[in-house]
This record gives C-alpha cells, sequence and structure tokens, in this order.
C-alpha cells in the first residue's frame, strides 16, 4: 500500500474502487467496485430505475475515501486494514427471521418492478396495434406505481404507529404500582 501519484490517483477517484485498488487496498476496491457496477447491471437489465438511486452516494463515497487515505500521515496510512467495507452479514443485529422477512421484501419489490415493467410494455404493444392512442395508459402506468408507494408508506406509519403505542401502553402497564402498594411512599 502506499499513496501513489496524485495524478493518477485523482484520475482512478474517478471511477468507485479503482482509486482504493490503485493505493493498495484491493478489497474495499472490489467491494466498492462490484456494488457499484453490481447495481449498474441490475437496474439496467431489469429497467428498474429506482435501483439506481444509491449510485451517487457510492461514487461519492469512493471518491472521498480515496482522498481521505491520502490525507493521512504516513503512520496512519500505513496502519490501515485493507478489509470489506461491510459485513457480509448485511442485517448486522437483526434476528435471521427479521432478516428473511427483509430480504423477502426486497426480492418481491424487484419481482413486481420486472413484471411491471413487462405488462406495461405489452399493452403498449397490444393498444399500439389495435391503433389506440396511449396517452391514457401512459398517465396510468405513470400512477399506478406512485400509488402503491404511497399506500405502502401510509401503511409503514401506520405500522409504526401502533408499535410505539404498544410499546408505550407495555411500559405504563409495568410502571403502574400493584394492589396494595401506597404510591405516595417515596
Amino acid at each position: 500500500m502506499s499513496k501513489k501519484s496524485g495524478f493518477f490517483r485523482f484520475v482512478f477517484s474517478l471511477i468507485p474502487g479503482a482509486g482504493e485498488m490503485y493505493m493498495g487496498f484491493m478489497k474495499q476496491g472490489i467491494t466498492l467496485m462490484a456494488l457499484f457496477w453490481g447495481i449498474m447491471f441490475f437496474g439496467g437489465c431489469l429497467n428498474i430505475p429506482l435501483i439506481l438511486f444509491p449510485l451517487p452516494v457510492i461514487w461519492a463515497y469512493s471518491f472521498f475515501h480515496v482522498h481521505n487515505l491520502a490525507g493521512l500521515s504516513d503512520e496512519e496510512f500505513y496502519a490501515q486494514e485493507d478489509s470489506l467495507l461491510f459485513n457480509w452479514n448485511l442485517f448486522g443485529q437483526i434476528e435471521p427471521k427479521k432478516g428473511r422477512k427483509i430480504l423477502a421484501w426486497i426480492l418481491i419489490f424487484i419481482g413486481v418492478s420486472v413484471l411491471w415493467n413487462f405488462m406495461k410494455g405489452m399493452v403498449y404493444m397490444v393498444l399500439d396495434m389495435l391503433h389506440v392512442p396511449t396517452y391514457l395508459w401512459t398517465q396510468v402506468t405513470r400512477s399506478v406505481p406512485q400509488v402503491v408507494f404511497a399506500f405502502l408508506m401510509i401503511y409503514l406509519g401506520v405500522q409504526l404507529i401502533r408499535g410505539k403505542k404498544k410499546a408505550l401502553e407495555q411500559q405504563l402497564i409495568g410502571e403502574q404500582p400493584k394492589k396494595g402498594e401506597d404510591s405516595h411512599d417515596a
């Protein structure tokens, strides 16, 4: 590992993971590169633009990570460990059952998105064959995902409120004085 040339370090820092690899942090570079290009691949192949939203964050992290590493003193730089950027146990402290549930919802979301794009294209093709104007269908296909997302957000918000309300009720029940105890004694 070394800080290397400033010009080439800058050039490689423009490609997520390449700057880290140039400086000798292969595991970190490969992690960032695989994450960035993997998201690009799946977003493009599955035609789901929503998957692409973390790309600017990954790019910025990689860019600034390289320059922060280069700004370290030599002692601090050589003390850096080349490790994967995140634990492959993606759900960390989440219990396995909840982790599987989160992963299942992510997979369901991706599957529904792919099917929606496929069905939307098929309907456009049929409407085109029947020489039917597609303006109304365009409006519907743009609106349905937004409406589904809005209902999902409302549902999740209600669930969060319910969960907080239940926790507060349990906390109040646990703190109430038992029968026969004087609540005024201190």
